[in-house]
């Protein structure tokens, strides 16, 4: 009892702001989940970090579950993790039966965001007791599993490696900090940088630029239209919607948003491998796969419960190793920085406040998402139909004023609010990939300061492999993940050769 006595009435009315605003992010298309986090969080600078989490994670949620209402209405992903919802949704809405769909989805995202948080209170903590016995070698490696594991699953392993040693470039762009072994002398820029760039990048215009300012800057490449009476949203008239639906479902339930809390584990892959995998396991073990995708329920139950069954799994890696699980909880270390908090084995334990808080604003945020979307579905579904030509520049103000306010009117970050963005749109056109790219920036520092330390204590390269068993055990992941990615690379080649 004496927890929730911290809690203010604010924190919970923040955590529904949140999950509010981000489901209307979710729900227009080209906005993500990432987006939303990463425009609001200069807005926490002014909150505490209690109350700033509960927005960012009703965010988080919001934006995840709102990406179901283009997917199904408009057959448009309205985040990249309602891919396979479009497969049943659209179909189904296309019968009359949009809005029996949406509830499907609701439902099913509703279980599979109140498991994975379930999940994240039992296993986060134990996790990090595990890693608090790491040295800096066994931490080292952590950071390249991490690596490998995102480039490996990227759709091409070379670029994937390639975008994640560019952003550990980026990151090491400044002086290597006297109190970390360095020796305090500028590196990787020229002269003229110097002033600006001491203590090199900061973090947040580069993550608000990188997903918002770049997202903005592909989307007006493309034109912003005026929507036609065609895209008229038009819900249903069909077959009601019906718990019952639900009778059968159990089992997929409880399988999809395993397989969404489990890759949410694994640092960088996203939820669209996780829809993908749930939706491809539901079909193959369905009684009638010839129904998937020609608007079965039970394809909306798998997408949904696995999508957001990653959100609490994408925060246990954050929470007990220091190591985003996703693009949007890489964006979330902002809050914490913000607040001078570093997530790591320590934090759950040092921070036990603000770890129940956020599991209370993580199950809360789901409850408002689920209210919200069931019983209002009608009026958000208009949402997709809202001009981007109004949208976008209120969003623009919103990017250039968060990040010249984060470090106290610093117009250099401004710029690099800019640069990124720039940056950002242009990487992804020539094929680079984003979320390695983005961890490598954010790990790059840390494995920079693993390794010194580790070659300081210990004299040898040769430390890395026979440190520990967990060490050895470390480097068989890393293995694993690179045969896994050639093996599966190998077999895509050959599956288009057979075309």
């Amino acid at each position: 009892m004496e927890f929730f006595d911290l809690l203010s009435p604010v924190f919970f009315l923040l955590a529904a702001a949140g999950a509010v605003v981000g489901i209307i992010f979710g729900a227009i298309p080209g906005m993500t989940a990432t987006m939303a986090v990463a425009v609001c969080l200069p807005l926490t600078y002014s909150l505490g970090l209690q109350e700033g989490l509960a927005l960012l994670l009703g965010l988080y949620v919001g934006g995840i579950s709102g990406g179901l209402v283009p997917a199904i209405l408009l057959n448009i992903p309205g985040t990249p993790s309602s891919i396979t919802t479009t497969f049943d949704g659209y179909p189904m809405a296309q019968k009359g039966e949009a809005e029996r769909a949406l509830k499907i989805c609701i439902v099913a995202s509703l279980f599979g965001g109140l498991f994975s948080a379930v999940v994240l209170f039992f296993f986060a903590p134990l996790l990090s007791d595990f890693a608090i016995k790491f040295s800096y070698v066994e931490k080292f490696l952590m950071i390249l599993f991490a690596l490998t594991v995102i480039a490996s699953l990227s759709r091409n392993m070379l670029v994937g490696i390639f975008s994640g040693l560019i952003g550990v470039f980026l990151s090491l762009i400044g002086t290597y900090d006297l109190s970390n072994g360095g020796n305090g002398e500028y590196r990787l820029m020229f002269e003229f940088m110097e002033p600006y760039l001491e203590s090199g990048f900061s973090l947040l215009p580069v993550l608000i630029g990188l997903f918002g300012i770049a997202t903005i800057i592909e989307q007006a490449e493309k034109g912003v239209k005026e929507e036609s009476a065609e895209r008229k949203v038009q819900l249903s008239n069909g077959a009601p919607f019906q718990f019952r639906v639900f009778r059968n479902q159990f089992v997929n339930l409880v399988r999809s948003s395993t397989i969404g809390t489990f890759i949410g584990m694994l640092p960088g892959i996203g939820g669209s491998a996780a829809s993908v995998l749930a939706y491809t396991q539901q079909k193959n073990l369905s009684k009638n796969p010839e129904k998937m995708g020609k608007g079965a329920p039970e394809g909306l139950v798998a997408s949904e419960s696995a999508n957001n069954g990653l959100t609490g799994g994408a925060l246990i890696p954050l929470l007990s190793l220091g190591i985003p699980g996703d693009s949007t909880t890489a964006v979330l270390i902002g809050a914490f920085t913000l607040q001078g908090l570093q997530v790591g084995p320590l934090f759950i334990g040092e921070n036990i406040d603000t770890w129940y808080a956020m599991i209370t604003a993580l199950l809360f945020a789901n409850l408002v998402m689920f209210a919200v979307m069931f019983y209002a579905i009608r009026y958000i579904a208009k949402v997709v139909l809202v001009p981007k030509f109004i949208l976008y520049p209120i969003i623009i103000m919103m990017c250039v004023v968060g990040a010249y306010a984060i470090n106290y009117g610093i117009m250099f970050d401004v710029w690099t609010l800019l640069i990124f963005g720039v940056f950002g749109w242009v990487a992804t056109k020539i094929g680079l990939e984003i979320a390695p790219l983005v961890i490598g920036f954010i790990l790059g520092g840390s494995a920079e300061v693993y390794f010194v330390k580790s070659l300081e204590s210990y004299g040898t390269l040769t430390i890395f492999f026979t440190k520990s068993p967990i060490a050895v055990a470390l480097w068989l992941l890393i293995l694993a993940s690179v045969v896994f990615s050639i093996l599966v690379h190998r077999k895509s080649k050959a599956a288009k050769a057979s075309v």
